[in-house]
C-alpha cells in the first residue's frame, strides 16, 4: 500500500490572509473616500454651512421686501414709499433734486 503525501506549498497558507487584506483594503478605502465616506462628510458639512449662510441672507432680503410691501399695501399707502417707487420706475426727478441710484433689488 502506497500513500502519497503532498507537500504543502508555501503560498497556499497565504491565500486567505491576502484575500482578507484585499477585502479590508477595498472596503476601508471606500469607507474613507467613498460617496458617503468620512472625507465626504466634511465636504457636506462645509456645503451645509455655506447654504445656511445663503439662507440667512435670503431670509433677510425677504423680510425687507415684505416690510416694503406692507408699507405700500396697508390700505393707508405711505406717500414717501409711493413717491420713491414711482420715481425709480419712471426715472423721474424734480429740477432741484439730486438722485443717486443704489442698484439693489427693491
Amino acid at each position: 500500500m502506497n500513500t502519497r503525501f503532498r507537500k504543502r506549498k508555501a503560498y497556499g497558507r497565504l491565500v486567505v490572509p491576502v484575500l482578507a487584506f484585499a477585502c479590508l483594503s477595498y472596503f476601508g478605502f471606500h469607507a474613507w473616500h467613498g460617496t458617503f465616506g468620512l472625507e465626504s462628510a466634511s465636504h457636506l458639512e462645509k456645503r451645509r454651512l455655506a447654504l445656511v449662510t445663503q439662507l440667512d441672507t435670503l431670509r433677510f432680503q425677504r423680510e425687507e421686501l415684505e416690510r416694503r410691501v406692507a408699507l405700500m399695501s396697508d390700505g393707508s399707502l405711505e406717500a414717501d414709499i409711493l413717491d420713491e417707487r414711482a420715481r425709480y420706475m419712471l426715472n423721474v426727478a424734480r429740477r432741484d433734486e439730486v438722485v443717486y441710484f443704489n442698484h439693489q433689488v427693491n
